[in-house]
């Protein structure tokens, strides 16, 4: 099983000053690079200051320029917030600048908060549209020119200015109901997916529906990753910090997937944590038995579960709100206890 990285350049209150959150950040992402991670990856999101990443291919060039070996990622663009000539540019540029380290990953947002600001009157349900337009779009433009008329975007004879220096540049959907895996199976995308705080069981559904999805299609030669917040401890203070701010951060994350609290100069406010319920509920013992929060021997039985499953990729989520020291600490346990036991 390989191994990724996760991570947001991200504030919980503006007492933490942006440069100790960039420095953190590049540290993590070295950290990753000097271990054999195989790919680092940066979200899109707007106006949230719990994830600042108003556009990945600027993370992604600003990583690629301080590693050697790591793939950069986005995890995932939003299709609805680009033009497809400038999305195929940007990404482009990116494998030009990084040497060919490239991950292309689309998705279809997750906040009807963000639409409403970023693409006002499209329904985040709705937004699969731009991302199955735009993914097979961009790789023609990758190619060379083409004239486009599509339901959501149009344009005369173009082209992408730069092309990617990889012959063929791995392309990523997220995925979570049938039709997104059927759409990157038959594409011939690799698939990430993550179950939020839901149990194993969520996990195994997701991988029933990209079985199905390979049957359909007659096969399939990508990768399957899967994304769990991870934080490893070995002790019963760094147990105590990462459970409180897990259960802060999925207040906060609450709030963005249930509207049921405001966002004030960035900041989400937390939702009481009674109220939270589905993808977001916050009992300490469901979290610690659900994510892979735990000791190196706890973490270490939970991604063999997921490697039994036929998970090809664990993508390690550090961003949850942990103070730095201890993220540093989780991410040193996980690089000497946890990964050797899968070389």
């Amino acid at each position: 099983m390989k191994f990724h990285l996760a991570i947001n350049l991200e504030r919980m209150n503006d007492t933490t000053s942006m440069t100790e959150v960039r420095d953190h950040t590049i540290e993590m992402v070295k950290m990753a690079d000097r271990a054999g991670f195989e790919i680092v990856w940066a979200a899109e999101h707007h106006a949230l200051e719990m994830t600042i990443a108003p556009n990945p291919f600027q993370l992604m060039t600003w990583w690629a320029d301080h590693t050697e070996n790591i793939g950069v990622g986005c995890g995932v663009a939003n299709a609805a917030y680009w033009h497809p000539i400038k999305l195929a540019g940007e990404a482009a540029l990116v494998d030009v600048l990084s040497g060919g380290r490239l991950e292309l990953g689309l998705g279809s947002g997750a906040y009807q908060r963000e639409f409403d600001r970023m693409h006002p009157g499209l329904a985040q349900k709705d937004s699969h549209h731009f991302m199955q337009e735009m993914l097979p779009l961009v790789r023609e433009l990758w190619k060379g020119d083409v004239e486009h008329n599509g339901e959501k975007w149009q344009f005369p004879k173009s082209t992408s200015c730069p092309k990617p220096l990889q012959d063929k540049v791995p392309m990523w959907v997220a995925a979570r109901s049938p039709i997104t895996f059927d759409y990157a199976v038959a594409n011939d995308c690799n698939v990430m997916c993550w179950p939020l705080t839901m149990p194993m069981s969520e996990a195994e559904k997701y991988k029933g529906q990209l079985d199905d999805s390979i049957a359909k299609a007659g096969g399939w030669d990508g990768t399957f990753a899967l994304m769990r917040h991870t934080a490893v401890y070995d002790n019963e203070d760094d147990r105590t910090r990462v459970l409180s701010a897990v259960r802060s951060a999925l207040g906060r994350f609450g709030n963005l997937m249930m509207k049921k609290g405001d966002v004030i100069n960035g900041f989400p406010e937390v939702v009481p944590l009674e109220e939270l319920e589905g993808n977001v509920r916050v009992d300490p013992a469901m979290l610690e038995e659900n994510l892979a929060l735990g000791s190196p021997e706890q973490v270490i039985a939970k991604l063999k579960a997921y490697e039994a499953l036929g998970v090809d990729a664990f993508i390690y989520y550090a961003s949850m709100g942990l103070d730095m020291e201890t993220q540093k600490r989780s991410m040193t346990l996980f690089i000497n206890e946890v990964m050797p036991e899968f070389a």
